[in-house]
């Protein structure tokens, strides 16, 4: 019956929520590649400009390790980036597992593992192109110095912050269904 368990309704709900994942990952993706696009382009490898001195730069660098630089080594092995490589993939196919046995009604989820996914793809890309991540946004404040970033490891980062709160601290273990 429509509307009822197993019928159109949960139907539409369900497409609601691959519509969701399936809007913001590409969209991170898209938003990654461009600005490295743009960073190619317009910055030389080690260039620097200030937007707001003293707090953000643009910056031209490239990463042959993980997020933040944590394994970064210039002239690294190709068995590395291989790894890095191999472990992204499988990261990435147990989050989509995880995304594709989620029920229609935890957005909040699919939200959070949409940014992941789609952050971890666009630096796969990188990786698989060139054997290394393009990074260009560079914070510091005072002495204390941010490892240089880019839009995936943002939304990774923020992807992964927003699963945590999700499911900690959320009444409702699947944090949307609204009270009876």
């Amino acid at each position: 019956m429509p509307g009822g368990p197993g019928g159109d309704g949960d139907n539409s709900k369900v497409k609601r929520s691959y519509r969701l994942f399936f809007l913001i990952s590409p969209a991170v993706i898209l938003l990654d590649q461009i600005t490295k696009w743009a960073v190619l382009k317009t910055i030389p490898l080690y260039g620097s400009y200030p937007v707001i001195e003293g707090f953000l730069h643009l910056v031209h660098v490239r990463n042959r390790g993980i997020a933040f630089g944590i394994m970064n080594r210039p002239g690294g092995s190709q068995i590395t980036i291989y790894l890095l490589t191999l472990v992204t993939l499988v990261a990435i196919f147990l989050l989509f597992l995880w995304f594709s046995r989620l029920g229609a009604e935890e957005r909040k989820t699919t939200f959070g593992l949409a940014l992941v996914i789609g952050g971890a793809l666009g630096n796969l890309i990188d990786r698989i192109r060139m054997g290394e991540v393009v990074d260009f946004l560079d914070v510091h404040v005072g002495t204390f110095h941010w490892p240089a970033f880019n839009v995936a490891d943002s939304a990774i980062s923020v992807g992964v912050f927003w699963l945590a709160l999700t499911i900690f601290f959320c009444g409702d273990p699947k944090g949307d269904k609204s009270s009876k």
